[in-house]
């Protein structure tokens, strides 16, 4: 019984970690878009990389781990497209930062794990060194959203830090740890816990600060419509009541408004000149 109730929450820990790993689609189209990672972070990503992939190298190894092989390597998959775009638009110094990143831990370091553990361990330390290992890095990946955090409550707004990310965050934190429970496998149930946590944390983050980020953004949208608009707007109200009378800014404003082009403004000359000539000067010109 109690292993048909954690193969299914087991499934159902795939279906979310997926959903999970495919949150920042939206993200990357809009960099694609946009062109531009503008001020995203490369370092959620190549860290998730890095843990997937060891997560995937551990459940080959354990015993009954093929629902940690599959969801791994799906999220593998999806973290390699996310890395390789980000490479493509993040800006020349960012690129070259995540590169040395990427060599360093997604191909040093995980070339370096699986090469001591099948070489220098056997049985069960072998599940041992790689569980430690997978575990701390899990905590790396639920503990790097940390920075946006620090830029949401900074900035009060939640742009940089999706909804679906923290959200499915969340869910595979809390499923996963239930897993870890049911299975009696400590390295799963650890950081997953953290994530259960630190997921919630980012969710009351976002309830708080999303009303902010809505009046911020109308309001600097009716910023950029420029003060032109709204002169033109008090203007048009002065003409058709005939009642106020404007400010001195008001006025200022409108002098600098009807400054008249200076080729028009000889026209005109020429032309009052013109008409205050008497026939016979007319005939003479």
């Amino acid at each position: 019984m109690a292993t048909t109730i954690s193969f299914l929450i087991g499934i159902i820990g795939n279906v979310i970690s997926i959903l999970m790993f495919a949150s920042p689609i939206g993200t990357f189209k809009r960099v694609v878009k946009t062109k531009s990672t503008e001020d995203y972070k490369g370092i959620p990503y190549i860290t998730t990389l890095l843990s997937t992939s060891l997560w995937t190298f551990y459940g080959l190894m354990k015993p009954g781990g093929l629902l940690v092989v599959t969801v791994n390597a799906v999220g593998s998959g999806l973290q390699l497209i996310y890395v390789v775009l980000f490479l493509i638009y993040a800006p020349k110094r960012k690129r070259m930062q995540s590169l040395k990143l990427v060599a360093v831990l997604n191909i040093g370091f995980f070339g370096v794990v699986v090469a001591v553990t099948l070489g220098a361990f056997h049985g069960d330390k072998r599940l041992l060194i790689s569980g430690i290992i997978c575990a701390g890095l899990t905590i790396g990946m639920y503990v790097s959203p940390l920075s946006a955090m620090r830029i949401v409550i900074k900035t009060q707004s939640v742009e940089y830090m999706p909804f679906f990310l923290s959200f499915f965050q969340f869910l595979n934190g809390g499923v996963w740890a239930a897993y870890s429970l049911l299975v009696k496998d400590i390295f799963i149930g650890v950081p997953n816990g953290i994530g259960f946590v630190l997921g919630s944390i980012q969710l009351i983050l976002y309830a708080r600060y999303k009303n902010k980020s809505s009046t911020k953004n109308l309001k600097e949208e009716m910023e950029e419509e420029g003060s032109v608009h709204l002169f033109e707007g008090r203007v048009e109200m002065q003409d058709g009541e005939g009642k106020s009378e404007p400010d001195e800014r008001t006025r200022n404003l409108g002098k600098v408004q009807s400054l008249p082009n200076p080729s028009r403004q000889h026209n005109f000359q020429g032309l009052v000149k013109i008409n205050s000539l008497s026939p016979n000067q007319l005939r003479t010109s």
